[in-house]
Order: structure tokens, then sequence, then C-alpha cells
């Protein structure tokens, strides 16, 4: 029973009506962008030794705010493992702008057409949490993503990404952003309990913040540089994410051994 989630829920509830109707009013006013093009790419280093990468999940993962994928999130952090890494990595990106980790597991797992990968890196939660999917719900959910990865590749290590920023998100109100961004820390939370339940399953806890991701990169930005609609990030924003998530996972012996062995 999460404590959290039930007081918060006794709060909200009286509240929704009026979250209905700021939401549609976001809606509204928020641009429709595409998704990004090109979803596979080989970030090339001096090596002959290929680590082959899938990225999977909801709009972010689908590049929405930039072009191509190249200069968002997957190429970015693939340029950054090559590196690292010393290694190409031939990377795909499986996403889907709206999808919760349940649509996931329906909608992308069998259509993956790999036989085998390396390692696989997954962003969801935001819209988990906009359906105010309960930390239960997300638990099951999120339990049968990694068995079903699991019957399709076996022993491959798998990263989540940290939750998205919500609280930060300029085009959502005050009380979306109080709501909506508990609920995403709360089912960050048990992320970080569910990956404990499996070998080879890490999740990167440290919450996205604009202010300590310019301050820890000494960035030349402000806040509102972070976002393309105000929902959803900047090009300078995924990359600046992507490369934090690489450096979490060179940095992570653990993981950095599993890629390296593979």
């Amino acid at each position: 029973m999460n404590i959290k989630y039930i007081l918060g829920s006794i709060l909200t509830i009286p509240l929704l009506p009026l979250m209905y109707f700021q939401g549609k009013k976001i809606k509204a006013s928020v641009p429709k962008l595409p998704e990004a093009t090109g979803v596979e790419g080989f970030s090339s280093f001096s090596s002959e030794k290929v680590l082959r990468m899938l990225t999977i999940g909801e709009s972010t993962i689908a590049g929405v705010g930039v072009n191509t994928h190249q200069e968002g999130f997957t190429g970015t952090l693939a340029n950054e493992l090559a590196v690292a890494l010393k290694t190409n990595v031939d990377w795909k990106v499986y996403a889907k702008s709206g999808y919760t980790a349940k649509r996931v597991t329906e909608k992308i797992i069998d259509g993956i057409t790999e036989k085998s990968i390396d390692f696989i890196v997954i962003g969801l939660g935001g819209n988990d949490a906009f359906e105010l999917n309960s930390p239960k719900k997300w638990n099951r959910d999120v339990r049968e993503l990694i068995k079903s990865i699991r019957l399709k590749f076996k022993e491959v290590p798998i990263v989540f990404i940290n939750m998205p920023p919500i609280k930060e998100f300029p085009a959502f109100t005050s009380l979306i952003k109080f709501t909506i961004g508990n609920l995403v820390t709360i089912l960050g939370n048990e992320l970080n309990k569910i990956v404990q339940d499996f070998e080879q399953v890490y999740y990167y806890p440290r919450a996205v913040s604009s202010v300590d991701l310019i301050e820890r990169y000494q960035l030349t930005i402000e806040p509102a540089d972070f976002f393309s609609d105000g929902v959803h990030p900047s090009k300078t924003t995924y990359q600046i994410w992507a490369k934090d998530i690489s450096n979490f996972m060179t940095q992570s012996t653990e993981i950095k051994n599993a890629l390296q062995q593979a």
C-alpha cells in the first residue's frame, strides 16, 4: 500500500473536473509536433566491435521536439557511448508518442524484428502518470514489460532512464504540475524497487532538473530553453539528457562491465 499515493488521490479526486478542463485547454494550446525521423543509425568509432542498442518508450524516445533521431536522444546517446566505450554502436528506435508501459508491451515488443541485441534503453512514465495509473498498476505493467523483453532477448541488459520532469513543464498549470508531477515521483520510486527484483535491469533515479543540469554541465542556457513546445524536450535537452544517461551507464561498474562483455 502506497500511503503517498492514497493521500494524493484523496486530495486529487475533488480537483479532477478542474484538471480535466485545464488539460483540455493545454492540449488545445500546445502545438502537435511530429515524432523524429530516421529510426535507425550507426555511431562509428575506430573499433572492430559493435554494440547493438534498442531504445524503447514514449514521446521522448520517439523524439518529439527534434527533426531526426540522430540529433535527438537516441543518436546522441549512441555517440556518447561509442566514445566512452571505444566501440561502434548500431541503434534503432521503437517508440510511440502517448504510449504507456502496458501499450509498449502490447504494441511494440512483438514487433521488434531484431533477433539479437546487446542492450535496451527504456523511457516511460509520463503517460502512465497522465492517465493517473496507480503504483500497483504501474508495477504490474513494468514487470510484464520486462518479462516480455526477457522472453525475446533473455539476459540482455535493460536500462530505464529517469522519469520526465513534469513539474517543470512550462505549458502546465500549477495544479497539474503538482498532481501529475507528484505521481511521476511516486512511480519513479516504484520503478526503483521493481528493478531490484531482476538481474541486469537498472534505473537512473536522479530527478531531471534544468537547474541541476545547467550547473553540472556548465550550460549557458536558461531553464525555458529546455522545452520545444512547453511539454517536450528541445534539441539541447535531448542531447544533454542523453549525455547524462551515458555518464550514468558508463560510471556504473555493473552496467559498464555488462556492455563491455556483450
